[in-house]
């Protein structure tokens, strides 16, 4: 959030399946670092057993996901056939509050589940065991997926491999209809109102959002909401990424790469651009007064609302909020993605090919009592009949076979579109931080659904064909640009940063200036913001921040020169 193996990629992503999570309200529990118990595991026979015709004995992993998640309902169809078939069934327990906080607890007690979604935090603290042994010698099914990613894997200090990536891996034809990246996403009623214009800048944006909310004060009764902004713990970037993006750079993090150098833009001329126009547009009553002292369930709340026009985020982070709005009828209400610019004669470049999610995806901890049993099981999920069920359901039930193709009905459709019918019928929760097959199934369909391409046709929605036969696109993708090669190093924000080094805290002591004062610079009256923004460029240059830029250029030539090989 990655370098190339040997395979062409022809497009830049396939759905990240969005994160569960509860739109009112965090859903963890608190009993997720319950562990296997002794009598469970002792009788326990490998994960695969069920394949090989063994007999199958129930064993428990105790799972800890770093992000708001809401658990699925005891008689979820996929975990039940997860138990009956290898005898696993899965404690989880989802991030609830501060993430930094919660792992500074747990690391304090050295309290940790089987698996943990991986952190660096918790890799400084020696929370996971190293797993390319256990690989070589237990999962096969594994060793082949990452062959081609190996090294890319290997954590650069120890080379040990802690983190079995969750995405980033692709197999066969990459079919591309879904885009899950950042942007700048406006609601497809604004476009329509307006006979669906290009919107090319970041004033001819904000111009469209400011028509429409002076044209329509309310939406469903609720006062509408010209732009949101997310600041709220890790998922920071809907406040800090954007001026990469419109100066035609492509999501590195905190800093741009310019010919292999990388610097940090935070306190650049081009930043302060964007966020003197979001000062401007706050003066004008477009921004949401609540939007700095909200949690990211209440941001979701809003989304899922129908009432925001527009805001800079990521998909995947907000495709659950879009999910309510189908559910809801108000397909008008859901976005399109706009690779905003300053100048139309830049190139957009939000549009990425795929990468290894690295330091992303399960590890298992320390205090994991058989990490033989889990591996095997990880190991088992990953063949294709598994991705299959993860991914597309169950053949009868969740989707039809037509000709050899996947298909759903439109009952299908609706039903995977629908939040509460997921927690019953998909695994989602665990299925987005395993390992998984991208791309293509070896019998041709696409591992995801919205990328079928004659799935994702058949699903458009009226509303939804009129949009883009009013731009002559064939899908919301069609929006971006098409993106070039990555560079061998990209991107640099998957750069571990190590917990405690004087880069680390730099990048914490920049990522708290940024908290404290883009805020306060959106929020002032105009004649402030010029003495706001001195200010904060002044207290960044008191950081560390060479040593952070040292560091990303140092593993920028690191990875130049161990992952062209």
């Amino acid at each position: 959030m990655g370098g190339k193996s040997k395979r062409t990629f022809k497009s830049s992503l396939i759905m990240l399946l969005s994160l569960s999570f509860t739109l009112a309200g965090c859903g963890g529990n608190n009993n997720g670092n319950t562990n296997a118990t002794a009598e469970e595991t002792s009788a326990a026979q490998t994960a695969g057993a069920a394949n090989t015709g063994d007999k199958v004995e129930p064993f428990k992993v105790s799972v800890f996901i770093g992000a708001a998640g809401q658990q699925p309902t005891p008689d979820n169809k996929i975990y039940k056939k997860i138990k009956e078939e290898t005898g696993a069934s899965f404690d989880m327990e989802f991030l609830a509050g501060d993430i930094n906080q919660k792992l500074g607890v747990m690391i304090a007690g050295q309290d940790y589940p089987d698996l943990i979604t991986g952190n660096t935090k918790l890799t400084a603290a020696g929370a996971y065991i190293p797993l390319e042994d256990l690989i070589e010698q237990y999962a096969p099914n594994l060793k082949a997926h990452y062959a081609d990613y190996w090294n890319m894997m290997k954590d650069p200090n120890d080379g040990h491999i802690y983190i079995l990536p969750n995405y980033g891996v692709y197999n066969g034809k990459v079919n591309s209809s879904w885009y899950s990246g950042p942007a700048f996403w406006m609601q497809k009623a604004v476009l329509k109102e307006f006979g669906y214009p290009k919107v090319k800048t970041l004033d001819q944006y904000f111009d469209l959002i400011e028509k429409y909310k002076t044209k329509y004060p309310e939406i469903d009764g609720s006062p509408t909401i010209g732009f949101e902004i997310l600041n709220y713990d890790w998922k920071n970037w809907g406040l800090f990424n954007a001026p990469q993006h419109l100066i035609g750079h492509p999501n590195d993090g905190g800093v741009v790469v310019n010919n292999g150098v990388a610097e940090i833009f935070a306190d650049k001329d081009y930043a302060k651009q964007y966020y003197q126009k979001l000062n401007e547009v706050n003066q004008k009553g477009l921004i949401d007064k609540e939007t700095f002292v909200q949690n990211y369930d209440q941001y979701m709340a809003k989304l899922s609302s129908g009432t925001v026009l527009g805001m800079f985020d990521q998909h995947w982070n907000f495709n659950a909020a879009e999910d309510s709005l189908t559910t809801q009828g108000k397909i008008e209400r859901t976005y399109v993605g706009l690779p905003l610019v300053y100048d139309e004669s830049t190139k957009d470049y939000y549009r990425d090919l795929a990468v290894l999610n690295l330091n992303n995806g399960f590890g298992i901890s320390i205090n994991a009592k058989d990490p033989v049993k889990i591996i095997k099981l990880l190991d088992t999920l990953m063949q294709e009949d598994w991705q299959k069920t993860f991914s597309w359901g169950i053949e009868g039930e969740d989707y039809i076979v037509e000709n050899g193709r996947f298909m759903r009905t439109q009952e299908q459709r609706d039903n995977a579109a629908d939040a509460t019918w997921q927690l019953a019928n998909k695994a989602k929760a665990i299925f987005d931080y395993l390992p998984k097959t991208e791309g293509s199934f070896s019998d041709g369909n696409s591992t995801d659904a919205a990328a079928q391409p004659e799935e994702y046709k058949a699903g458009l929605k009226p509303f939804d064909k009129e949009v883009l036969d009013a731009y002559g696109y064939n899908s919301y993708v069609d929006f971006f640009s098409e993106p070039p090669a990555n560079p061998v190093y990209y991107p640099a924000w998957s750069i571990d940063l190590i917990e405690g080094s004087d880069a680390k805290i730099a990048s914490t002591k920049l990522n708290e200036l940024q908290t404290k004062f883009l805020p306060k610079a959106i929020l002032a009256d105009p004649a402030d913001f010029d003495s706001v923004w001195s200010d904060y460029v002044g207290q960044i240059k008191k950081a560390n921040v060479k040593a952070y830029e040292d560091k990303i250029n140092e593993q920028i030539k690191w990875r130049i020169d161990n992952w062209s090989k």
